[in-house]
């Protein structure tokens, strides 16, 4: 079973690495950008087949070591 896991900071927390594109987006001609949010996808190859087993699994992941939930939020999508 695959497992992608969206990891994005949480809203209010600042994201230079959102402002540097959206600068970028502007200097290259896209106008009208008001913002952006950088986040990342980790796609996990599970040998798990039950959904509701694997759920529990990714998500014990990401509160361990994929997400820093402090300042990040995620989501997890089986498949």
């Amino acid at each position: 079973m695959k497992a992608r896991v969206h990891v994005m900071l949480k809203s209010g927390v600042l994201d230079p690495q959102g402002e540097a594109v959206r600068h970028a987006l502007g200097s290259l001609g896209f106008e009208g950008v008001q913002g952006v949010r950088q986040g990342k996808v980790i796609e996990i190859d599970l040998a798990e087949t039950d959904t509701a087993k694997a759920e529990a699994v990714v998500t014990e992941m990401c509160e361990k070591l994929l997400a820093n939930t402090v300042i990040e939020s995620y989501s997890v999508e089986l498949g």
